[in-house]
């Protein structure tokens, strides 16, 4: 009976493994988005995630929502900096999250400032 619990518990342990090894290596889609951005905070009362959004319209109608890794430090650096500013994000789509990645399957590799199309900031 112990031989069958220990046989269930490992091929468990198992499949948890090679399901996290397949979200953290397997991307679903990469790509860029631009918009201002309106929101970066770092939040979470045990486990603390960088989350930020932008605003892709003037109305604000469509905001895309993303997490940065702790381990991206120049790019949590320059999202501090550019609050408020026109941005292109560079992004990785994962097929699901952890909660200490982020609320997001949205990762953040780079960040540069843009010049808006909407209003032209000298």
């Amino acid at each position: 009976m112990k031989k069958i619990l220990l046989i269930i518990l490992g091929g468990l342990v198992g499949i948890y493994i090679l399901y996290f090894l397949f979200v953290s290596f397997v991307p679903y889609s990469e790509g860029t988005r631009a918009g201002e951005l309106i929101k970066f905070s770092h939040k979470g009362v045990v486990v603390k995630t960088w989350e930020g959004e932008i605003s892709q319209g003037i109305s604000g109608a469509q905001i895309f929502s993303f997490s940065v890794l702790d381990k991206e430090e120049e790019v949590i650096q320059k999202l501090k900096e550019f609050q408020g500013k026109y941005v292109k994000l560079t992004y990785e789509e994962r097929f699901d999250t952890f909660f200490f990645w982020g609320d997001t399957k949205y990762f953040i590799s780079d960040v540069e400032e843009e010049q808006s199309p909407h209003f032209n900031r000298n």
